[in-house]
């Protein structure tokens, strides 16, 4: 039934946001427009939007909302991102998966995930 999926982030600051995921992330930039980034992660397609004008607030944050990303390696993982400026924070190790978060320049929550 599905074919792919997305998720779209809103942003305030659009070129923080594309340098965080395509640079930091190491994710690929496939379109940018400045008001819409398209960014390819394995499995999933994520938009980045900033709104101007009027239109333009960014709707409050429920915390609702997080993107994760599987890894094999979660210790090399962390330590590549790390040597990139994001700071994590929360680690859960679990039974089935370990989990780690961490936040884009919005705030919003981000994780890695390394299942057992």
């Amino acid at each position: 039934m599905f074919k792919s999926g997305n998720v779209t982030v809103m942003v305030a600051d659009m070129k923080k946001a594309v340098k965080f995921y395509a640079e930091t992330l190491g994710l690929e930039l496939q379109h940018g427009d400045g008001h819409f980034a398209q960014i390819a992660a394995p499995g999933l397609t994520i938009g980045l939007l900033h709104l101007a004008g009027e239109q333009g607030a960014l709707p409050e944050k429920s915390g609702s909302m997080t993107i994760g990303f599987e890894v094999e390696d979660m210790e090399s993982a962390i330590e590549t991102l790390k040597t990139r400026g994001v700071q994590f924070h929360d680690s859960v190790e679990g039974k089935a998966a370990n989990v780690v978060h961490f936040n884009d320049p919005e705030g919003n929550t981000l994780y890695l995930v390394c299942n057992r």
